[in-house]
């Protein structure tokens, strides 16, 4: 069993950056992701790493300004996010996958899940 927990979300103006944290227990864990959310939208990939080596995946939206790293000793996932914008505003979650087959884009490959923390980007 693994338990997710996220922190480091916040009010931000656009332009501003925020380092988004993911504590998790457990090590029966092959990738994490993050994934973000808005009001009435689906739930969408942004960044995943497998934890053995990490190797990253990237949405195409993030184009060069997040950054997805982990802290192997610390069973810390971390999402950097830069250069943010309004359309970034989302609840952000964190999720691990029991295996380390691909794609990992896919909301549903994923096992475990935590609550979100909120970002929200100012114009």
């Amino acid at each position: 069993q693994v338990q997710l927990v996220e922190s480091g979300g916040g009010l931000v103006q656009a332009g501003g950056s925020l380092r988004l944290s993911c504590q998790a227990s457990g090590r029966s864990k092959y990738a994490m992701g993050w994934f973000r959310q808005s009001p009435g939208k689906e739930r969408e990939f942004v960044a995943a790493i497998r934890w053995s080596d990490g190797s990253t995946n990237y949405a195409d939206f993030v184009k060069g300004r997040f950054t997805i790293s982990r802290d192997y000793a610390k069973n810390t996932l971390y999402l950097h996010v830069n250069s943010l914008k309004p359309d970034d505003t989302a609840l952000y979650y964190c999720a691990a996958k029991k295996s380390y087959t691909g794609p990992y884009y896919y909301k549903d490959e994923y096992d475990y899940w935590g609550q979100g923390t909120q970002v929200t980007v100012s114009s």
